[in-house]
């Protein structure tokens, strides 16, 4: 049967969940064979058979840590030539598409990045994407070669499908252009115990509406009753009311939670193209012609520091 490349994003063997979600994807195309590079093989490898790894090549090297991308991209390029396979799936990260999009130059094909969806078609793979923000959904495919697909977090289930995952060394040759950009600092981000914002399953966010930094402990305390991550849009973190790593838009992050709620967002088309493609979207704005209206499955017409403490409230009572 046809195989198809998975690269594994991964912290030291903890596997994150778009991988997993990869996986899913990659089963209604051919066998996944997922590649794990740095340390944490071992952790890895069984995680990603009980998912449907057929098999994991692995690699482990001092690069990979120590230097930018180009490591990563000569060892996917190395996978690639041992697998010949029919398509390459990727994380939609910022990593990820600058790896996916490197490795399409030097294959010679077909660059797909955030994706949707990902099916077997008449002429081979076929990609769902979400553009214009989010005005329109296409189909395509690769024209040339063998398509190299990046595939947004929460674009697919995680399902288990126990296959063989049977371990592989990949050996990997570095080019010279691999230690061109060196890593001389790591700063560790400050843990606030939520879900990364790009996976998690609920998302609320605040805006502009909050008038202040101080404000968003509504939008913490809200979100830690649902178990979801905290963004922001780009008017509160344009105020310095909220990190830039937490924005949800064009020039942030893009996000697609089973729940979106957004609070004190008037919904201009710049944040719009960040989360259009939530499952469920609930807006609590005072303004009843706010754009965001439009967008929302659910809508509260409000102030938001009588709605917002109110609906934590509830929740919190209805979690006993």
């Amino acid at each position: 049967m046809a195989e198809v490349l998975v690269y594994t994003d991964h912290l030291d063997g903890a596997v994150r969940k778009p991988t997993l979600e990869l996986l899913t994807l990659a089963r209604r195309l051919g066998d996944p064979v997922a590649v794990v590079l740095g340390p944490g093989a071992d952790a890895a490898a069984p995680v990603l058979a009980e998912h449907g790894a057929a098999r994991v090549l692995t690699a482990d090297a001092p690069e990979f840590a120590d230097y930018l991308v180009a490591p990563k991209v000569d060892a996917l390029q190395a996978a690639y030539q041992a697998v010949s396979p029919v398509a390459v799936l990727v994380p939609s990260s910022g990593e990820g598409k600058e790896i996916a999009a490197r490795l399409a130059v030097r294959v010679g094909s077909g660059l797909i990045t955030d994706a949707i969806d990902v099916a077997q078609g008449d002429e081979g793979p076929v990609a769902t994407q979400s553009v214009f923000a989010a005005a329109f959904t296409t189909t395509s495919r690769a024209a040339k070669g063998t398509p190299v697909i990046t595939v947004k977090p929460n674009a697919a289930p995680v399902e288990a499908a126990p296959a063989a995952g049977a371990v592989e060394p990949l050996d990997v040759a570095f080019g010279p252009l691999a230690t061109g950009t060196r890593i001389v600092s790591r700063s560790p981000r400050e843990s606030t115990g939520r879900p990364e914002l790009t996976e998690a399953a609920i998302v609320v966010s605040g805006g502009r509406g909050l008038n202040g930094a101080e404000n968003f402990a509504l939008i913490e305390a809200l979100a830690d009753t649902l178990g979801a991550a905290v963004g922001a849009s780009r008017a509160a973190v344009d105020a310095d009311w909220y990190p830039h790593s937490h924005q949800v838009g064009q020039t942030g992050k893009t996000v697609s939670p089973q729940l979106y709620i957004a609070v004190g967002i008037s919904g201009a088309i710049q944040h719009r193209a960040g989360m259009q493609t939530s499952k469920t979207i609930v807006a609590v704005n005072k303004d009843a012609e706010a754009p965001i209206f439009e967008l929302a499955d659910y809508g509260v017409v409000g102030d938001l520091f009588d709605v917002v403490p109110a609906l934590t409230d509830e929740v919190r009572a209805r979690k006993g």
